[in-house]
């Protein structure tokens, strides 16, 4: 088959032990990033599979109108980035490994370190040492303290037992099955949105973004959290009202942030308001991007395009599509 791979930022594709599962196939692996829909076409107009890195590239009808070749796309996770509807129309089969049960390790990791260094001004000491100053600031320890967890999930327990270990008290607040989970693993459940963010000392966010959660933090949520407080967004960038998180920070309250995910993706505007702020730890949508688990990720992806060459998929999102070919 013709394949494309979009979006491998780091030209870490073709060295994965899984790539040699594609032996024998056309293979075309793209290292920059577009959306521009022209350029996209002029690059997909023969591939027949597609391998997705998450949700790198939105997938949109005008694209997909114009890829009279793709039969199959082949991703891991969620999939609101493409137009399901239409790949079922036009015949294009969506494949994605949804990993049941399984969570994110790489994120729940990356989340934690964001919180040390906040917490110790890692970042800070760091550059203020390689530029010739010794111990400028003072830092906190996590004992003791309160991390609130909005969205007790596969990831958010995991959160919850590093704070355990921590010697933290855990406070979680979410949908009716969230409190449910987070009371079977002895988590308080906090009484509203509003109580956890007054009372926690670390806020940590781990909600799938849809219309219904869109905007879920606010400004006047941002404004009960606590001067020495922080709020960790590992999670989706439009969880947080627009503009509101930079305008807390500038007021104060919370104290610090750390974020790994933006509105738009890849940010490479120095200008953003965060990455001018001195009390935000700000990274490239590092979650999932570990080695371990991209080996795990193509492993699934490229498993799913030799079945379907093999005339036996599995992992299908839009199996009707099938009938449409």
């Amino acid at each position: 088959m013709k394949i494309s791979i979009l979006d491998d930022y780091q030209n870490a594709v073709h060295k994965l032990k899984a790539f040699s599962k594609l032996a024998g196939h056309d293979v075309r692996i793209w290292n920059d990033h577009t959306k521009d829909t022209d350029q996209l076409a002029e690059r997909l107009k023969d591939t027949e599979a597609l391998v997705l890195i998450r949700e790198r590239t939105p997938i949109r009808t005008p694209l997909l109108e114009r890829l009279p070749k793709l039969k199959l796309i082949s991703q891991s996770s969620v999939h609101p980035h493409i137009d399901l509807e239409t790949c079922t129309k036009r015949g294009v089969l969506l494949c994605s490994d949804m990993h049941p049960g399984e969570p994110s390790y790489a994120t729940a990791e990356l989340a934690w370190g964001m919180i040390l260094s906040a917490y110790r001004n890692i970042p800070q000491e760091v550059a203020a040492l390689k530029s010739g100053r010794w111990q400028s600031t003072i830092g906190h320890v996590l004992r003791g303290k309160t991390l609130g967890i909005a969205g007790y999930g596969r990831i958010g327990g995991v959160l919850a037992r590093y704070a355990k270990a921590f010697e933290m008290k855990v406070l979680a607040w979410g949908r009716a099955k969230s409190a449910e989970r987070a009371r079977a693993d002895g988590v308080e459940v906090a009484a509203s949105k509003e109580a956890l963010f007054e009372r926690s000392d670390v806020v940590t966010l781990h909600v799938r973004l849809t219309p219904e959660t869109r905007g879920l933090v606010s400004a006047a949520d941002l404004a009960r959290m606590k001067p020495t407080a922080m709020i960790v967004n590992t999670s989706r960038a439009g969880l947080i009202e627009p503009g509101a998180l930079a305008a807390a920070l500038k007021a104060g309250r919370p104290g610090f942030a750390a974020v790994d995910v933006y509105e738009e993706e890849p940010l490479l505007n120095t200008d953003y308001p965060l990455l001018r702020m001195n009390n935000a730890i700000c990274t490239p949508h590092l979650g999932y991007v570990a080695l371990d688990g991209y080996e795990r990720i193509f492993n699934a992806a490229f498993d799913q395009i030799l079945a379907f060459v093999a005339g036996k998929p599995f992992n299908m999102i839009n199996p009707e599509a099938l009938q449409n070919r």
